[in-house]
């Protein structure tokens, strides 16, 4: 996981995929290997431009990936090892998700300036 919380998005238009998740108990399964390889693989997939995510200690998490276009969101739905990725979390590793795709149309940001800390 990287140290960066804050994706760095160009100006809008651009995509977001918001995946609210419940996991079940425990971080058994592999589930931890595939999220570092997931975490590895999207950065390199044509369209990506970042990611944010949470999760609190009762498994509910929120993940929001950013994307150029569409198409783009199609191809790393498709891409192999997302794929099986899906289908491990629908057997093994979630109660229940929720996947919503979003164009983003406005973006706004706030950072205290670090030197008046």
């Amino acid at each position: 996981m990287s140290e960066q919380r804050f994706a760095k998005t160009p100006s809008p238009p651009y995509y977001a995929v918001i995946f609210a998740s419940q996991r079940t108990g425990g971080d058994s399964n592999g589930y931890a290997e595939m999220a570092d390889l997931l975490d590895r693989l999207a950065p390199d997939q044509p369209g990506f431009l970042g990611v944010e995510y949470a999760r609190d200690a009762s498994g509910f998490g929120i993940t929001v990936s950013y994307w150029a276009d569409l198409q783009s969101i199609a191809n790393w739905k498709a891409q192999a090892d997302h794929m099986q990725a899906q289908a491990l979390g629908k057997s093994r590793w979630y109660e229940g998700f929720e996947l919503r795709i979003s164009k983003v149309e406005r973006a706004y940001n706030f950072r205290i300036d670090q030197d008046r800390v």
